[in-house]
Parts: C-alpha cells; sequence; structure tokens
C-alpha cells in the first residue's frame, strides 16, 4: 500500500484529480468498496448517499415549486420571469443529473459494471450536462439582478414589452454560448481501466487536457463563475444607490 502525495489517487498513485476534472469520482470513488453492499461500505459513503438524498430531495421540492410559480404568465409581465421560470427549469435539470451522476457512481464502483458502450456514454455525458446547466443557473441569474437594477435606474421609463423580447433572445444566447464555451469536454473525456493486484477492478471516466487546453480551460471556468457573481453585486450595489437617493 502507497501513501499518495496531495492530489493523486489509485492503487499505485497513477492517477492525479487534474484528469477527473472536478467531478465526484475523486472525491468519493476511492472510498467506495468493490463487490461490498452498502451496509457495509464506508462511514464517509453512507454519510454521503444520506445527504445526497437529503439534498434531491430538497432540490427536487424546490425545483418543481419554483417551476408552477414562474410558469403562471402573471409572471411574465417583464422579462425577468423568464429568466427566473428559466432558472427553475436548470436547478431541477442540476438536481436530476447530479442524482443519476451519484447513483452511476455508487452502482458502478460497487458492482463493477462492463458495460462499456453505458459507460462511455454517461461519461461523455453526464459531466457535461451538469456543468452546462450549472453555468446557465449562474448566467440566468445574473439576468434576473441586472434586469432589476435596470427597472429600478429606469423607474417609470422600464419598458416591459422590450423587457419580454430582449429576455428571449438573451437566453438563446446564454444556450448558445454555454455549450459553446463546454462542447469541448466531452471531446477529451474517455474511459480508463484501474486494475491492481486484488481482485479490485475499476473503470474511471477521466478527461485529458493539452496544456493549452488546460489554460483555455481555466480561463472559461474563472469567466463564467466571476462575470456572472460581479453582474449580482454590481447591480446589487446599483440598486442601493438608487433606492437611497429616492
Amino acid at each position: 500500500m502507497c501513501v499518495c502525495p496531495l492530489c493523486f489517487y489509485g492503487t499505485r498513485c497513477q492517477f492525479s484529480s487534474s484528469l477527473f476534472g472536478l467531478s465526484l469520482d475523486a472525491i468519493l470513488g476511492y472510498h467506495i468498496k468493490v463487490n461490498v453492499n452498502m451496509k457495509n461500505q464506508s462511514h464517509i459513503v453512507q454519510i454521503s448517499l444520506v445527504l445526497t438524498i437529503i439534498m434531491i430531495i430538497i432540490g427536487l421540492i424546490n425545483g418543481i415549486l419554483s417551476m408552477i410559480t414562474f410558469k403562471n404568465k402573471a409572471t411574465h409581465q417583464v422579462g425577468c420571469g423568464f429568466y427566473l421560470l428559466g432558472s427553475s427549469i436548470t436547478t431541477l435539470l442540476i438536481v436530476i443529473t447530479f442524482a443519476m451522476k451519484f447513483s452511476i457512481l455508487i452502482i458502478i464502483q460497487m458492482t463493477y459494471n462492463t458495460n462499456r458502450s453505458f459507460l462511455y456514454i454517461q461519461c461523455l455525458s453526464i459531466d457535461f450536462f451538469l456543468r452546462f446547466f450549472l453555468n446557465m443557473d449562474k448566467w440566468l441569474n445574473a439576468c434576473v439582478a441586472a434586469e432589476r437594477a435596470f427597472a429600478t435606474i429606469k423607474g417609470a421609463n422600464f419598458n416591459k414589452k422590450k423587457s419580454k423580447q430582449v429576455a428571449k433572445y438573451i437566453i438563446l444566447t446564454l444556450i448558445f454560448l454555454t455549450i459553446s464555451t463546454t462542447i469541448y469536454d466531452p471531446i477529451h473525456r474517455r474511459l480508463l481501466d484501474d486494475d491492481d493486484d486484488s481482485d479490485e477492478k475499476r473503470i474511471w471516466c477521466i478527461v485529458t487536457y493539452s496544456s493549452n487546453l488546460r489554460i483555455f480551460n481555466s480561463i472559461v471556468n474563472i469567466f463564467l463563475f466571476c462575470v456572472p457573481f460581479l453582474i449580482n453585486i454590481l447591480s446589487a450595489i446599483m440598486v442601493i444607490i438608487k433606492t437611497t437617493r429616492q
């Protein structure tokens, strides 16, 4: 047994966490015992399962109720209503996708599933969709904040009809841009067999970037995190300043 340095995984420390990206595989994968039922799994896996079930239930209830609320036509008088409906849908999809991701990881690592076609399809798709929905949700929330700030500044001159039209175009643009900035991820994903000297065998979904693409990926992640965050902060400041002056 070898003691792996920080950010390295595997029975022989042959994997770096950078291969997995921001994934559950690197965080939880090696805590899951092969061919062992859930009752006899490690406490980390059992606690993770309980917390995940709780989060999924809360997330589903929140997403469904939000979607029902913002599906009402009364909320579609301004663009904010469309952004909030879109955010409700993406929130629900995030919960569903995460539930699939967690379930598949647990089942595959516990049973050593060798259906490579299924494993390959989920490897390409689930992380991509999870990343896409998360990024879309951040941008939609930023759009809500920006429109509220704009409406506060314009006051009675705020054009509700134009706001609805612009919102539809912005949502379509965000879908296109978000897909464009994440489509390279599934292209560089592949399955990797991890065989050790014991009977434990695992199949991992890993992502391998070139040095240039790794830099590009870091820039994209920073951009997709910082810009919506700044929009939210600046919008809140503008609303506070405008409200205080009034």
